[in-house]
């Protein structure tokens, strides 16, 4: 397996599409709200890798204590979640995960490598077929499952229930490792945006620490001001993305836009990427009234670009 690791550990990425759809060539699983984890078992041990490669294994001992039950030789692709009281998947407890106690889920949803056998030239339902018959029953791992041709009702269930949105994904497609294709897609329930911290803001009243984040994208090259977020923070959360700003503090701004309060703005290194929602995108490329969900620890900042759904 040494052979096909580096590129087999490349996760499929999926396109935005703006509308959901029911299409009998199609089937329809829920976008887990949480971090991307590619698990590799090889000769009893256990290494889980985020999305851009890194290590984090040890960040996450529970999860990688139920893959050892596998015992078999094994590269598998899910989403690392931490669940509510309602059993639904949430950002923000993720981000608490290492400080509290919080349930966490491996949703597992393709199985890439068995036993020699790279299945990555196989069907999606063979794949799936595969995975849940090799799947261990532990409470830290849930095989992420699917119904068929009948999107636009299973996107309404999600929509009621609270959740981020739905993934399609094409029934006879192959996993194309590191791809983003048309094969996989997503639909969401609410617009999401992935940002880089850029700037903040004075507390204001008995908040401590800082009030709004200024947030940018790249574009073209260059960064472009998407906006500020001065919701969505708990006491815990000021004072750990103020500690991580701290040392990426500059003295000028990224791009030429003039913005709100600019002389009171304290400026930063582009490094720090955070999660938003919002309501709507203006006219002039900000995001309306975004609330912050999390910081990202699985995007290169320079990666950070506007998504943009497109038509299927």
């Amino acid at each position: 397996m040494s052979r096909l690791s580096g590129s087999i550990l490349k996760p499929m990425l999926a396109t935005l599409v703006d509308a959901p759809f029911d299409d009998g060539d199609w089937v329809f699983e829920v976008k887990w709200d949480g971090f991307r984890i590619v698990a590799r078992i090889e000769d009893g041990e256990v290494t889980l890798f985020s999305r851009g490669g890194k290590d984090v294994t040890k960040t996450y001992p529970p999860v990688a204590a139920a893959l050892q039950k596998v015992r078999r030789t094994a590269i598998l692709d899910g989403e690392l979640v931490a669940l509510d009281e309602k059993g639904r998947s949430r950002f923000q407890l993720l981000q608490r995960a290492q400080k509290e106690k919080t349930r966490l889920r491996y949703c597992v949803f393709d199985l890439l490598f068995f036993d020699g056998e790279d299945l990555r030239a196989r069907p999606l339902l063979e794949r799936k077929r595969r995975l849940k018959a090799m799947l261990p029953k532990d409470a830290a791992l849930k095989y992420s499952g699917h119904i068929a041709a009948k999107g636009k009702p299973f996107f309404q269930k999600a929509r009621r229930a609270g959740l981020e949105g739905i993934m399609a994904k094409r029934a006879q497609g192959l996993y194309h490792s590191g791809q983003r294709t048309r094969e996989w897609l997503k639909i969401k329930t609410t617009f999401r945006q992935e940002v880089v911290i850029v700037g903040f803001t004075p507390p204001e009243g008995s908040r401590r620490y800082f009030g709004s984040l200024l947030l940018a994208l790249r574009a073209k090259g260059r960064w472009t001001y998407a906006g500020r977020a001065g919701t969505g923070f708990d006491a815990e959360s000021l004072k750990t993305i103020y500690a991580k700003m701290k040392p990426l503090i500059r003295r000028d701004k990224l791009f030429a836009e003039r913005v709100p309060e600019e002389k009171a703005t304290t400026w930063l290194k582009p490094e720090l990427v955070g999660e938003v929602k919002f309501t709507e995108w203006t006219e002039d490329g900000q995001m309306r009234h975004p609330a912050f969900m999390g910081l990202r620890s699985d995007k290169r900042a320079t990666d950070v670009v506007r998504e943009k759904a497109r038509v299927r």
